[in-house]
């Protein structure tokens, strides 16, 4: 009879604390990079279904607002395009006629920092974007993440 075997010992064991907490890091990071850029491919998916008149303003929108701030992250948001910082959606875009609507809308969330006394405008309905109103909405999404 063959003597009984001893199990391998877990690879984990030649590890430090440190090391194994640096791996799950690692991970952690790798897994939120895949699922960004899967977020952004999927805004751009949803981006690229819309009508004609509304894609033209989202396209617009999404790079006024990720080059306006690149710190926001473009994420699906009941299946129109919106930007987190830290998880927490920003601002969005809804489609006029997705919503039966007669204008499309750029929208701002309680996490955006657009805070003006004890009134403030959180939603602004977009119709055309001139150069005047992509300054304007390049400065509102600077203000909205600080």
């Amino acid at each position: 009879m063959k003597a009984k075997q001893k199990p391998a010992k877990h690879a984990a064991a030649k590890f430090t604390k440190e090391e194994l907490g640096a791996m799950k890091a690692r991970v952690k990071e790798l897994k939120e990079a895949a699922t960004k850029a899967d977020e952004a491919k999927a805004v751009l998916a949803a981006i690229a279904e819309l009508q004609p008149p509304d894609r033209a303003l989202a396209k617009r929108l999404h790079a006024l607002i990720t080059a306006s701030a690149p710190v926001l992250s473009p994420k699906p948001w009941y299946g129109m395009p919106a930007y987190a910082k830290d998880g927490k959606i920003v601002c969005f875009f809804q489609s006029a006629q997705k919503f039966k609507t007669r204008y499309a809308t750029l929208g701002f969330s309680d996490e955006a920092k657009l805070d003006e006394g004890n009134l403030w405008p959180n939603a602004y309905a977009v119709t055309q974007l001139s150069p005047a109103d992509e300054a304007r909405i390049a400065a509102l999404v600077k203000k909205a993440v600080g």
